[in-house]
């Protein structure tokens, strides 16, 4: 099976499975671990570029992470926190489900036309850098909104 293909099929997989966890996330209170932990996890991915096929120019690098940032934008905007039974919960947004396949989409699309000139491997560390350039935005911006309420619920205790 050609690379691309299975990587892409990779990619839907991955997808679904954060849509699942995401759903299944707003119907439990969250905490400042459930938010940071994900960006420290996903971080062990960069070991990939101990391998020269992964590794970046300073362009692809600066290209990778300025979509990845505008990326988050989206993500961010449909982010956001409310006080329910004395915890805080992630709202649920109906917009959030139609960007996160719409990203998914753009990405696969983007890895089709860009596989034909790019080599699988660099794509491949562009693609992890994108996603963690879009991870860690919306995870500070979701932190700093999270620490505002729970100051608001606990009357101004630290987190």
């Amino acid at each position: 099976m050609n690379i691309v293909l299975a990587s892409s099929i990779g990619a839907v997989f991955m997808g679904s499975l954060a849509l699942v966890v995401r759903m299944k996330a707003a119907k439990k209170p969250t905490n400042a671990r459930k938010i940071i932990l994900p960006p420290l996890f996903m971080s062990s991915g960069a070991l990939m570029y101990i391998e020269p096929q992964f590794r970046l120019t300073g362009a692809e690098m600066f290209e990778a992470a300025i979509v990845g940032m505008l990326f988050s934008i989206l993500l961010i905007k449909t982010s956001k926190f409310e006080i329910r039974d004395n915890d805080i919960y992630l709202k649920r947004s109906k917009a959030f489900f139609f960007i996160l396949v719409g990203l998914l989409v753009v990405r696969l699309v983007m890895k089709s036309v860009l596989s034909a000139t790019i080599d699988i491997g660099e794509l491949s560390g562009m693609f992890f850098l994108l996603a963690y350039s879009m991870i860690v935005p919306w995870r500070i911006a979701m932190y700093l909104d999270y620490k505002k309420l729970f100051k608001q619920l606990h009357g101004g205790k630290q987190i």
